[in-house]
């Protein structure tokens, strides 16, 4: 049976019931940092897996309830987790090292607000950034991304877009 992931990132204190809507069907939420106030977290919908890190925003609260990386394997597939990772190729400082002696296949940070997947080849690894669900920064499109893990391989993805910034 596949695992529906909802990821988000960059709430920056914000959360709205559109985004909510879209992780009542998943199996586990991934955040990938940047959370802002606990009460985002308190938000998410009960009975779900929680997976988080912390970001540069994130106060003395957040950063010990959450590491900075995430290492962890579901379905077959090994995934690493931090906030601030760069994109291929010019992965931020020591991810690129970090990603091959993990054998990470999945390989997921947030950031930068801008929504992107890619296939890193020189990596054998899948990049995903789900965008910004807040409403801080300068991203247009608020986004998130939905997608399902199965027998190690990531399947079913789709970027959800939750409304323009500042709407």
């Amino acid at each position: 049976m596949p695992q529906k992931i909802g990821l988000i990132s960059d709430s920056h204190s914000y959360i709205d019931h559109t985004t909510l809507s879209h992780l009542q069907d998943v199996d586990e939420i991934w955040h990938a940092g940047d959370i802002g106030l606990s009460s985002v977290m308190a938000a998410l919908p009960s009975g779900k897996t929680i997976r988080a890190v912390f970001g540069n925003i994130d106060d003395l609260e957040a950063q010990q309830a959450y590491p900075e990386w995430l290492d962890f394997e579901l379905e077959g597939v090994r995934v690493q987790m931090t906030h601030i990772g760069g994109k291929p190729p010019r992965y931020a400082k020591g991810v690129k090292e970090r990603i091959l002696s993990s054998g990470a296949r999945l390989f997921i940070c947030g950031h930068s607000h801008i929504c992107k997947v890619e296939f890193d080849p020189a990596l054998n690894c899948l990049y995903m950034n789900p965008g910004a669900i807040g409403q801080q920064g300068f991203h247009h499109m608020r986004t998130m991304l939905l997608f399902e893990l199965e027998a190690g391989k990531v399947q079913n993805l789709r970027v959800v877009e939750l409304g323009r910034r500042g709407v």
